[in-house]
């Protein structure tokens, strides 16, 4: 496994002094990896704290949190409110971003393709084997697609990734709800594996043919990862960005939503993407080290106050400030260890 966690907690070390005011640690989503060193960065002069955090995957990012191994999880996939409850924990949300398929087709660039949710389902039920598979070519009918098998690339460590795509996948194929569902370990009926956005992004970019799903910051600015529009549910084919992002986000009802508990995908909206997703952070009610866990918190302040530039920089949306408001009083009322 790599550890990004001591490059990170050094160069934020660095940074911040001999003596750190405050250390924390957490694990979880890669999804939020690419935006999370840009913040402990350039928090570390401002706020003094060492941030040592590991992008294991959401679902393993959840299972340190659950055993008290580490001070936060990051996951793309929220718990519901009877489960924090049984836990003893909180969560609340931190950036969005989308999840978005990119494919490694000769001559095919990003927004070039076209996909719905029930052809995604298809492709990765192993229904359509082929690249001119006519479902392929009638909503792409200006594209000369390849005579080509698919090769079908997914993740194998627990996802929230997996979980937003599942989702998403769920909602609009009834085929796909019934055999695959939705979760951050599903079983796939086809394709191969690998660990991270980064393994499905550098295996999709060997693999001529080949087809995957990865957050958008992974797959922005880097040109043999073709990135496909996708249809929304007001029918129209929308590619990935902060405004498409933020289009979905503008339905968000977080008022009504006990502990955050929301799911993106799917929004309404003429220009919303359809696999918008939220990183969400979970933290004990009661920790082990009340000193970490505050630290933890002053870190997540200054990237709710500070951090908005960077996320949306690298193709995130920043919460809108009614939101920190809400996540800020949400702290109060959950960790009453933080003064």
């Amino acid at each position: 496994m790599k550890r990004y966690a001591f490059a990170l907690g050094f160069v934020a070390l660095a940074l911040a002094g001999p003596v750190a005011a405050g250390e924390t640690s957490g694990a979880g989503s890669t999804f939020v990896y690419p935006v999370m060193t840009k913040w402990i960065t350039d928090s570390a002069p401002q706020t003094d704290i060492r941030v040592d955090e590991e992008p294991v995957g959401s679902g393993l990012g959840l299972k340190r949190i659950k055993d008290a191994a580490v001070d936060f999880g990051a996951t793309d996939m929220p718990l519901k409110p009877e489960e924090l409850k049984k836990l003893e924990m909180g969560q609340f949300p931190l950036v969005i971003g989308g999840v978005v398929p990119i494919v490694n087709l000769e001559d095919i660039e990003s927004g070039d393709m076209r996909f719905t949710g029930p052809l995604l389902a298809d492709i990765y039920l192993g229904k359509i084997k082929n690249w001119r598979d006519p479902a392929i070519q009638g909503i792409n009918p200006g594209l000369k697609l390849p005579d080509l098998p698919i090769t079908v690339v997914h993740r194998i460590d627990g996802s929230g990734t997996t979980f937003n795509w599942s989702n998403f996948l769920s909602k609009t194929s009834p085929e796909w709800k019934t055999r695959v569902g939705e979760g951050t370990l599903v079983e796939w009926p086809v394709g191969v594996g690998r660990k991270g956005n980064d393994g499905v992004a550098s295996l999709v970019d060997v693999t001529p043919g080949s087809i995957g799903y990865i957050e958008y910051a992974w797959a922005f600015g880097k040109k043999d990862l073709a990135f496909g529009l996708v249809q929304n549910k007001a029918g129209n084919f929308v590619g990935p960005s902060v405004e498409t992002f933020k289009a979905a986000a503008s339905s968000a009802d977080w008022i009504t939503q006990e502990d955050f508990f929301l799911i993106m995908t799917d929004a309404p909206g003429e220009q919303s993407y359809p696999i918008t997703a939220t990183v969400f952070i979970l933290m004990h009610k009661q920790p082990g080290s009340p000193e970490r866990a505050a630290a933890a918190l002053d870190f997540f302040k200054w990237v709710l106050e500070s951090g908005q530039t960077q996320a949306e920089a690298l193709n995130y949306v920043s919460l809108p400030s009614t939101l920190v408001q809400q996540i800020k009083t949400y702290w109060k009322a959950k960790f009453d260890w933080k003064g």
